[in-house]
């Protein structure tokens, strides 16, 4: 059995990144009418908090970006899953717009705004390990 790889986390909070350019969360545009990584994973997070584990919502960005039809994705997943996936600590949404996201006990995960009070509690909660988003620029 191949290993497979996880970005899902438990009981953790991600703050956005030192360097977001943004001082409350913004909705990500989309590009050419096209959904970006951002705005897919904004989507899913915005209407369904909670119902997704980072797995999930990664995997999905991958599968719409790359056609995968109904048939493929449980291969897909496999396969995807094969080899490491970079975090939400990685995503536009915590690096440039401005979103935290917490991870509840079962790895569910949902975003919340930095200008929130949500947000703020959430960076002091003691019962949560709180991590940075990773910096756009290395310096």
């Amino acid at each position: 059995m191949d290993k497979v790889h996880t970005t899902n986390y438990q009981n953790v909070f991600i703050e956005v990144a030192e360097d977001c350019p943004v001082t409350k969360g913004e909705i990500p545009p989309t590009k050419n009418n096209e959904q970006t990584v951002a705005s897919i994973q904004f989507e899913m997070l915005n209407n369904s908090p909670y119902e997704f584990t980072s797995d999930d919502v990664l995997f999905q960005v991958f599968a719409i970006r790359n056609n995968v039809s109904e048939t493929e994705l449980l291969q897909a997943r496999e396969q995807f899953f094969s080899k490491g996936q970079p975090c939400f600590r990685a995503s536009p949404l915590t690096k440039r717009y401005g979103w935290g996201i917490h991870s509840n006990d079962e790895g569910k995960i949902a975003m919340f705004a930095c200008e929130t009070e949500d947000y703020q509690k959430f960076t002091k909660d003691k019962s949560l390990k709180v991590v940075k988003a990773m910096k756009s620029t290395k310096k």
